[in-house]
């Protein structure tokens, strides 16, 4: 591929500039005044629009990871990538139907409180402290990393000095206005993201197609080179089959991969979307808190329907380019696969870099940026809500003024930040791809609350004691796994897959749970209520759906879960 140097003219610093210049009017006027009152800054006064909600959730969730890291990973391994975000229909449906109802009428601030309220407040305390690691290491670190990444392949930045500049750009509105900055700025920012996003495609498209070709003459050049049949295309996916999926054959264009695929090996896809996906759509606070900032329940779940449809065609700017560069590029897999992966993750930029015409990279390098942005301003927010409410007001100063812990969040967004930054340059010392580091943390985090979580909302008769002890050992289990990869001399293939790893334990914390309950006395009444747990006998779950038909919850969620089935249809591995 094409190294040559990177180079902007005129209009792209132009787009460059006004990007971050309507960001920080959005920004200045939505955070204006969002510091009188916690609920105000940690919640943007509970008063944000659906289709703020959903603009914010995808763009909270879309960042460097993506940019960089998926696409690196759909060079490496075709359409199946898109199944992590195709397979959220089951997480989002469960949100729109089962928990969206039961987390607004706790009236909580944040996830781990609501632990509190159905458990106990050592399961509050314990998530609240797990969920801070995980968002500094697994989110804020990898995705400054990402993005520095990114300027030091396009101009030759130092990698701290990047990483610093992004933390610091990226961290500001968060630490100013709170919440409703995050949330507006975000779905300015997942405008420009897709749009950006397209661009790159496109004229990937045009690249297969010829200089006479049309955009659907590429697109059937893509789908025809990505199922590798014939030339080096062939080769480069018959030399690599083992390493791919474990066997001797490897189908680039199918969602469905057997057991030993290392990203996502179809047997593991159910307890993964119970497992990694409510942990991540529902569980974790920084995808969740603009849905607890949200106007009433409508509003929380037709933004999660507007963020499923996003996410309906999100692989278009995620996975569509990694099997462009494949078509354009397959000697990527031919070199050794230790460098293969890293190679990979390098696509987007070069795709950057030697498709799309000067006065066009501003475009694009602010979407990029505008991804990492939103990731970093999201995380920051909700983690500084944590630190202040369910660490430091709640372990150390109950009595707390609202003044005070608004003040306490903007310092505790500083030091996170900081601290944040300080791990994003170690990031790159691991090795391998970015975009499985992320996904193996999350297999490590996700199990044990999401087990806990979703049958305590779901039966009544789990208690505390139950879901602590499943919440203990399900950690215990996932480092003894972790260990037993390293050290023993041979491992059986299907245990490799983080994917696999997180369903085993998903599994167990749900036998743990169920039988510590039942062997142990009921939880109390005030922690089964209507309002925290699902009554089976009156379907606590239909109302506030919308007024009309084609304003209705149910019509379009209805849609989107159809969509998705067609498209797994599609690339089931028979079709095309």
């Amino acid at each position: 591929m094409s190294t040559q140097p990177f180079l902007l003219e005129f209009w792209d610093y132009l787009a460059i500039v006004v990007f971050f210049g309507v960001l920080a009017v959005v920004g200045y006027r939505s955070g204006r005044g969002e510091q009188v009152s916690s609920v105000e800054y940690f919640l943007a006064g509970k008063k944000l629009p659906w289709y703020v909600v959903g603009g914010s959730f995808i763009a909270s969730c879309v960042s460097s990871e993506h940019f960089i890291g998926m696409v690196g990973s759909a060079v490496v391994f075709g359409v199946c990538v898109s199944m992590l975000d195709w397979m959220n229909v089951a997480a989002f449906s469960l949100l729109i139907w089962v928990f969206i109802p039961f987390l607004l009428a706790a009236k909580v601030f944040t996830t781990p409180e609501y632990l509190e309220l159905r458990f106990n407040s050592l399961l509050r305390q314990i998530f609240a402290i797990v969920t801070v690691i995980s968002n500094v290491v697994a989110f804020l670190a990898a995705v400054l990393y990402g993005g520095a990444l990114a300027l030091q392949n396009l101009f030759g930045w130092n990698l701290w000095f990047a990483i610093i500049a992004l933390g610091i750009i990226s961290g500001m509105w968060a630490i100013y206005g709170g919440l409703s900055s995050v949330a507006w700025t975000d779905l300015f920012t997942v405008a420009v993201m897709i749009l950006g996003g397209l661009a790159v495609t496109v004229f990937g498209l045009y690249a297969l197609a010829g200089e006479e070709g049309t955009l659907l003459d590429g697109f059937r050049t893509m789908i025809e080179r990505n199922q590798a049949t014939t030339g080096v295309w062939a080769e480069a996916v018959q030399s690599n089959s083992q390493n791919l999926a474990g066997q001797d054959t490897y189908n680039r264009l199918s969602v469905f991969q057997p057991a030993t695929h290392p990203i996502v090996p179809t047997i593991s896809l159910a307890t993964f979307i119970f497992s990694v996906s409510i942990w991540f759509n529902v569980l974790n606070q920084f995808m969740i808190q603009r849905v607890l900032g949200a106007k009433n329940d409508y509003h929380a779940r037709m933004g999660i329907v507007f963020a499923g449809w996003i996410k309906v065609f999100l692989p278009l700017i995620t996975v569509l380019p990694g099997m462009i560069l494949f078509a354009l590029h397959p000697e990527i897999l031919l070199g050794p696969w230790e460098e293969v992966k890293p190679a990979a993750d390098t696509g987007y930029v070069q795709m950057i870099q030697s498709l799309v015409p000067v006065g066009l990279r501003g475009l694009l390098l602010a979407a990029l940026f505008g991804a990492i942005q939103s990731t970093v301003n999201s995380v920051l927010n909700s983690t500084s809500t944590i630190v202040t409410l369910d660490i430091y007001k709640r372990m150390f100063r109950p009595a707390s003024s609202d003044r005070h812990l608004v003040q306490v969040g903007v310092i505790s967004s500083i030091v996170i930040l900081a601290f944040s930054i300080f791990l994003g340059g170690l990031v790159g010392k691991l090795g391998g791809s970015l975009f499985e580091y992320i996904q193996s943390l999350y297999a490590f985090f996700a199990p044990p609350f999401a087990a806990v979580f979703v049958l305590g909302i779901l039966w009544r008769r789990i208690n505390g004691v139950g879901a602590l002890t499943a919440v203990v050992s399900g950690f215990s289990l996932g480092i003894a796994i972790k260990l037993y990869m390293v050290f023993a001399t041979e491992t059986p293939p299907w245990l490799a897959p983080y994917a696999n790893q997180a369903s085993i334990n998903w599994l167990f914390c749900m036998v743990v749970c169920i039988g510590v309950s039942l062997l142990t006395s009921p939880p109390k009444a005030e922690q089964v209520t209507d309002q925290l747990i699902f009554n089976w006998r009156k379907m606590n779950i239909l109302g506030d759906l919308g007024d009309r038909w084609y304003t209705s919850v149910l019509t379009w969620w209805g849609l989107f879960v159809a969509m998705i089935l067609a498209l797994l249809v599609l690339f089931s591995g028979f079709v095309l």
